[in-house]
């Protein structure tokens, strides 16, 4: 694997993986390949594009339009494609379901044609652990059944199976991590994190849904980027591999803990009408995956108290994106909820 074509690698989690790769991989080439919907963003990558110039290029195109993938893979002689490329945001899906069926399966099948006909190295499909549906007790293992309750992890679910039917049926040589919560540096403030990070410096009010005591498992970006690299490497095609952080906290304790690093009151802390189906815990068994020899960075509270630093010191990044579209979706999302809102006790 030399020429990687790493499709939504303008988003978060996949710039993070851009950024990794080229720093500790100096034999690879990386053409990253993004529609740069709301969340695609070049700014992203701005450091990554000044110093590997000679390894890194971009494409600007969409997963679903075959003829543009095809170009990508013939152009830049790709042999291993990491797919990011997806509509990942649950609140949204529970407004435009399409969209995510659209990216999410479509888009899938057609990066799975093109792997099977230039007959790809290496397919690798980053997936969600929301596939395996609420956990009440234990922990779910790759061979569990999936049962997604959102739209948006139903479209993830579809595109787990497309990528398994065609190593079994067409031989393309796959792999699939199931990633758990992840959060870091240039995650769109949508998600809890940077949404609650960057209204709190601005000391406006953090809605959180129901009485936040959901669970989730809580990994670092470059926790996830090293997962993903270390099964791209070691991972045995048409495996699927768990990818957490084996640190299950309830939603309200991490706000909380947050709020003390940013030396904010919790008076900012406001409960609001919990979505839809929300839920109540993920848990991932990653046993599998600590056969390869993957371990962690860092302590969680380490990386957290690192990534309320960089939101801290990087307003230049997220201050544009809270407006426009971003603001369009906050109030359609916030407003109403939180003007029924009561105080967090």
């Amino acid at each position: 694997m030399k020429n990687l074509l790493i499709t939504g690698g303008a988003g978060f989690i996949g710039s993070n993986y851009v950024r990794y790769v080229l720093q500790n991989h100096s034999d690879l080439h990386v053409t990253v390949f993004d529609k740069l919907t709301y969340a695609g963003n070049l700014d992203n990558l701005r450091d990554v594009a000044e110093q590997f110039q000679l390894r890194y290029k971009f494409v600007k195109g969409d997963i679903c339009d075959a003829a543009a993938v095809e170009a990508a893979l013939r152009d830049r002689s790709i042999d291993t494609i990491v797919n990011f490329a997806a509509e990942s945001h649950v609140d949204r899906s529970l407004l435009t379901p399409d969209a995510f069926i659209k990216t999410d399966v479509n888009g899938t099948h057609v990066l799975l044609e093109a792997a099977k006909n230039f007959q790809i190295e290496r397919y690798h499909q980053v997936s969600t652990d929301e596939v395996y549906g609420d956990v009440p007790v234990g922990s779910s293992k790759e061979i569990d059944p999936l049962a997604p309750r959102s739209p948006y992890s139903a479209s993830k679910a579809g595109g787990d199976l497309l990528v398994q039917a065609y190593h079994v049926s067409f031989g393309v040589p796959t792999t699939i991590t199931r990633g758990s919560n992840t959060y870091g540096p240039y995650q769109y403030p949508e998600k809890l994190l940077p949404l609650f990070m960057t209204n709190a410096i601005d000391d406006q009010w953090l809605p959180v849904y129901g009485d936040g005591l959901q669970v989730r498992d809580w990994l670092y970006v470059l926790d996830h980027c090293a997962g993903i690299d270390l099964v791209l490497q070691r991972g045995t095609p048409g495996e699927v591999y768990n990818l957490g952080g084996e640190n299950e906290q309830h939603n309200i304790d991490v706000i909380r803990m947050l709020l003390k690093m940013m030396h904010k009151p919790e008076s900012l802390l406001r409960r609001v009408t919990d979505r839809p189906g929300h839920d109540r815990r993920y848990s991932l068994d990653v046993s599998k995956l600590h056969t390869l020899g993957f371990e962690q960075s860092a302590t969680f509270e380490q990386e957290l108290a690192a990534t309320v630093k960089w939101y801290t010191k990087n307003e230049w990044w997220w201050r544009k994106i809270k407006s426009g579209e971003y603001l369009e979706y906050y109030k359609a999302q916030y407003e109403k909820r939180l003007a029924e809102s009561t105080a967090v006790q």
